[in-house]
């Protein structure tokens, strides 16, 4: 073993507060008939994440153990997991905070099961895809070549700021009875961000959404269970946008809502001095 790795080692052993026992929920579709769970002995110090213990189990107990990680500080979303029977991200879970000697972990419910703790999050983006989450402007050509930003209040940005905060991590989506009973749902996430870029003034697309969020598998199958908004680790409240996204329909089936034309542009003014942008290096073809 290098030096380097044998300080890292001992580092490690002397700040060792106890140890716990991972159960980890494994299957291979190649070789498994079913699912079963693998128990790991790992070693815990005080501000270990369930993610620094599945490394840990990887790289020195079991390399075969599978699962998704990427930024390791809460902001990519893809260390969604299912921790001590609740949706979790594995990257934001202190294991000394879970008050157990044993961390049952497995994939997240309502989604099918690549292998070991890998889901399959395929009908999640593409239900997130379908309510078209971007900005959609009548007049095409003056956003796809536009000439200044939209015009914006800092208030009217707070209608959707929260909202905004989605990071994709589908836990919201994992928490959802409907989702688990229904699987043509949009699930929470999706109709929060239809809600996000419906209410925002620069969007002109409501109609668009419209049509596939007030469907039977849409935004009035929520049953406000809350449970979305209970495990969403960026306090974005789906459960509370589906509410406000319903009030939306409403008001636009029975026509009070008044079609709106987004913000204006406002056109570039550079400060003196500033040089001018340099030309963009990637050009996108007809």
């Amino acid at each position: 073993m290098a030096q380097k790795e044998i300080q890292i080692k001992e580092v490690l052993s002397d700040e060792i507060v106890k140890k716990v026992k991972f159960k980890v929920k494994k299957f291979d579709p190649e070789k498994d008939d079913k699912p079963y769970y693998a128990e790991y002995d790992v070693p815990v110090w005080r501000g270990m994440t369930v993610l620094d213990g599945l490394l840990y189990v990887k790289e020195d107990l079991d390399g075969t153990v599978n699962f998704r990680y990427s930024c390791r500080m809460g902001i990519c979303g893809s260390c969604g997991m299912f921790i001590n029977g609740k949706p979790r991200m594995a990257c934001m879970t202190q294991i000394l905070e879970l008050g157990t000697d044993v961390i049952e972990i497995a994939p997240l419910p309502n989604l099918d099961n690549i292998r070991d703790l890998v889901p399959d999050s395929t009908p999640f983006f593409e239900k997130h895809r379908k309510v078209k989450p971007y900005l959609i402007r009548q007049d095409v050509k003056e956003q796809e070549n536009p000439i200044g930003e939209y015009y914006q209040t800092p208030e009217e940005h707070e209608y959707y700021s929260q909202f905004s905060f989605c990071i994709k991590c589908s836990l919201c989506y994992a928490a959802c009875p409907t989702a688990a009973s229904d699987p043509e749902y949009l699930g929470p996430q999706a109709l929060a961000q239809a809600y996000r870029y419906s209410v925002d003034t620069r969007d002109e697309g409501f109609e668009e959404r419209v049509m596939v969020v007030d469907d039977p598998h849409g935004c009035w199958r929520c049953h406000y269970a809350g449970a979305c908004s209970e495990v969403c680790p960026k306090g974005v409240d789906p459960a509370k946008a589906i509410q406000l996204l319903k009030g939306l329909i409403l008001k636009y089936r029975l026509g009070l809502k008044k079609k709106r034309k987004g913000a204006g542009v406002i056109p570039a003014h550079p400060r003196p001095g500033v040089k001018k942008a340099p030309k963009r290096t990637v050009v996108q073809e007809d």
